[in-house]
């Protein structure tokens, strides 16, 4: 799905969040008896929004859970344990080559969690929201070519206005 190189954005594709079903039961397999939260989200979980092929999922767990079950249980199933790779309090774990699956395993209580799910949810409900992140993504993709970090980084200010948004949304 995902690979290096310049930044390709699919048109949606109506088996992702099948993709992320059958990927959600294998880590919940995984993962036994350890307490796990699993939920869509990125562009892939939006209907009818563009994205990088990559199915990013957010793992939720007890906020004083030992982490080192989960890392081991990731790591049967073929992940590969990135720390936090730039983001305190998130373990990354990303599987597939071409890359096809990111997860990103949060405490349930934690901020992280909580963003990622209000983004999501503001898109899934804003189609007028949803089509400008698409026009965004598909300038930054065109301007930053295999720059990923100002792919990523051009977004944010667009993140940070969705987000204050979404909970000037939940407080009215």
């Amino acid at each position: 799905m995902g690979s290096k190189g310049p930044i390709y954005l699919a048109p949606y594709d109506s088996t992702w969040p099948l993709e992320f079903e059958a990927e959600a039961a294998r880590i919940e397999r995984a993962c036994g008896d350890l307490e796990i939260t699993l939920e869509h989200v990125g562009s892939t979980a939006v209907p009818g929004l563009a994205a990088k092929p990559i199915i990013d999922i957010v793992a939720g767990r007890p906020p004083r859970a030992r982490l080192a079950p989960y890392v081991a249980a990731m790591r049967q199933i073929g992940y590969e344990h990135l720390g936090a790779y730039g983001v305190p309090g998130r373990d990354y774990f990303r599987r597939g080559s071409p890359r096809s699956h990111h997860v990103h395993m949060v405490s349930r209580t934690s901020a992280f969690w909580r963003k990622h799910l209000a983004f999501r949810d503001y898109l899934r409900t804003h189609a007028d929201a949803a089509r400008e992140y698409e026009v965004l993504k598909r300038e930054l993709a065109r301007v930053s070519g295999e720059n990923h970090m100002a792919y990523v980084t051009g977004k944010g200010p667009f993140v940070r206005r969705i987000l204050r948004e979404a909970a000037l949304q939940v407080s009215s």
